[in-house]
């Protein structure tokens, strides 16, 4: 770990699902920045190799601390982790998340409780911790990854969009809140992002970039961080996803019970 630190004004930014896809663009681009990072996540081996890569590129000091943020007390050992370190928290960035695409009645209870204990309990406890924290300095900024799902009751995707949305309407509602204390809450609604989660052939991603349909990891990180650092309320990438969300609300019952029969259905094997 590299304890150089290049900009005056660095900030120090805690990561959470630091160790691959968007929450370690979030770390690239912040380091690229000058800003100092705490890369959290379950996964150990990765954490310290990219972090070692990361504070030997860029030159900010990182951090790493493995933790499972559903573990009982996690936002609280978190927050012993930093102050153990003398680490100042000016940056709180929540997107660690999982996705699974299954029936509410056909997903076991242990990953219904993994959604819920993620994507609603371990986000809440760390804006709450974090958000009191940088209140009390009189300032600082939390970014909550949400998704474009949480306009979408699809099936299959019923407890994603679900703690998805529970993740907007929350920031949203925090946002105003804390406002007045010199604290900004940006949640970020993503649509489509160009990775192999898609299995598109490259030539059509980079068409689909041009166009607006999806977007880059790195893209949308570096617009996100962004929007943050404006302290804007939220972020919703390219402008199709924007013009999208009335659609997607006045999507009739049909199309989407033509998603569970072609795709639920068919890709689902029931016992």
């Amino acid at each position: 770990m590299s304890n150089k630190i290049v900009a005056k004004k660095s900030l120090r930014a805690v990561v959470t699902g630091a160790s691959s896809g968007i929450g370690l663009e979030f770390c690239r681009r912040l380091a690229e920045m000058g800003h100092n990072l705490v890369m959290v996540s379950n996964q150990e081996s990765e954490l310290i190799r990219y972090g070692a890569e990361i504070s030997q590129k860029h030159g900010v000091e990182v951090s790493t601390y493995a933790l499972d943020l559903t573990e009982e007390n996690a936002a609280s050992k978190l927050l012993y982790f930093l102050s153990s370190h003398n680490l100042v928290a000016d940056i709180l960035i929540n997107n660690a998340g999982v996705f699974s695409f299954n029936e509410v009645l056909e997903t076991p209870m242990q990953k219904i409780n993994l959604f819920t204990d993620l994507h609603i309990k371990s986000m809440t406890e760390l804006c709450w911790h974090f958000g009191r924290e940088m209140r009390s300095r009189g300032g600082g900024y939390i970014l909550n990854m949400s998704s474009m799902s949480c306009w979408m009751p699809m099936p299959g995707i019923a407890m994603y969009s679900a703690t998805k949305a529970y993740i907007r309407v929350f920031s949203r509602a925090l946002h105003y809140e804390l406002k007045d204390s010199g604290v900004s809450v940006t949640v970020a609604c993503p649509g489509g992002i160009a990775t192999d989660l898609f299995g598109l052939p490259a030539h059509l991603k980079k068409l689909a970039v041009r166009l607006g349909v999806l977007d880059t990891a790195e893209s949308f990180t570096r617009k996100a961080v962004k929007q943050m650092f404006r302290r804007r309320q939220q972020y919703i990438n390219g402008w199709l996803n924007r013009f999208s969300i009335f659609f997607i609300g006045v999507m009739p019952t049909s199309v989407r019970m033509l998603v569970k029969h072609k795709m639920l259905d068919k890709n689902i094997r029931k016992p």
